[in-house]
């Protein structure tokens, strides 16, 4: 197969978009191997679209093709997009406490090749999970965080990360993030929340569903913002529970969708499926 290149564009909804694309990437003897679109409105209003294409020297050509598609777009359009190699793969840090499962799910997913990501390093506020991450061959670092010092905490956390990442995933990281943390870490940032987004948030939501005797339990991937647990979601998942279930059993099988729920955001993200529109996302999953 000829190396590959992701195009995502993403504007104001008009005839010719798709012809204008296709024109430069046949102009560059570009071949398209997928295309995705979506309109909200086709009169006007948001356009996405995702496109894989291969070419032989892609290297050499990619920087040609993006003043082509600057040129393009300049003709009346309101559109902008990004470009990316896919055979580069994104850098990831995954910030995590106590709780393993997600983490080590990632580390698993990625090690198999099931997920197109660099780790570049893992950060906890508790030294437990060290050794298990070293076994995968990925640097952890211990940051602790008490109340006193966040702001010196958070401040080492973005000297390890700063041009060493391209996003951030928490993978049940037990901190909430300032909102000058997010905003100097300059990158997306994906939090798994252990439940079906909006209800149960906060603390021990697992006994909150239990004693409102639900009968499903969920999860829900969504990127950070600083509105807590507000974020555009990216992916949600349920699985049915029933009144024989101890809080217990509804942590472990949450456990389960979390995971799933988790991976399923990072691999997207990681192959430019998701488009944030405000505080949306339109995903080409």
């Amino acid at each position: 197969m000829s190396p590959q290149a992701c195009l995502v564009v993403h504007g104001t909804d008009r005839p010719g978009i798709v012809g204008a694309v296709g024109t430069v990437l046949r102009k560059h003897d570009a071949n398209i191997v997928s295309l995705d679109q979506y309109s909200d409105n086709p009169h006007g209003g948001a356009y996405f679209q995702r496109t894989i294409f291969g070419h032989e020297n892609l290297t050499a050509v990619l920087p040609a093709i993006e003043e082509s598609l600057d040129e393009a777009f300049a003709d009346g359009f309101q559109l902008s997009f990004t470009l990316r190699d896919i055979s580069v793969p994104k850098r990831v840090a995954i910030f995590a406490s106590k709780s393993d499962h997600c983490l080590l799910d990632l580390l698993w997913r990625q090690r198999r090749g099931e997920l197109p990501i660099t780790i570049s390093m893992v950060i906890s506020n508790h030294p437990d999970l060290a050794d298990e991450t070293r076994s995968f061959g990925i640097p952890f670092f211990h940051v602790p965080v008490a109340r006193e010092n966040k702001s010196d905490a958070e401040k080492e956390q973005l000297k390890l990360v700063a041009g060493n990442v391209d996003f951030v995933v928490l993978a049940r990281y037990m901190q909430i993030l300032s909102p000058d943390f997010i905003d100097e870490v300059a990158v997306p940032i994906i939090n798994i929340h252990h439940s079906f987004l909006p209800a149960f948030i906060g603390a021990g939501p697992y006994a909150k569903a239990k004693a409102r005797g639900v009968k499903l339990i969920g999860a829900t991937a969504h990127y950070v913002t600083e509105d807590l647990d507000e974020g555009p979601i990216i992916e949600q998942d349920v699985v049915r529970v029933t009144h024989a279930h101890t809080t217990q059993d509804l942590q472990l099988r949450g456990a389960d969708v979390e995971r799933a729920v988790l991976s399923r955001a990072v691999l997207w993200h990681s192959q430019d499926r998701v488009i944030r529109h405000g505080n949306q996302t339109v995903v080409f999953a």
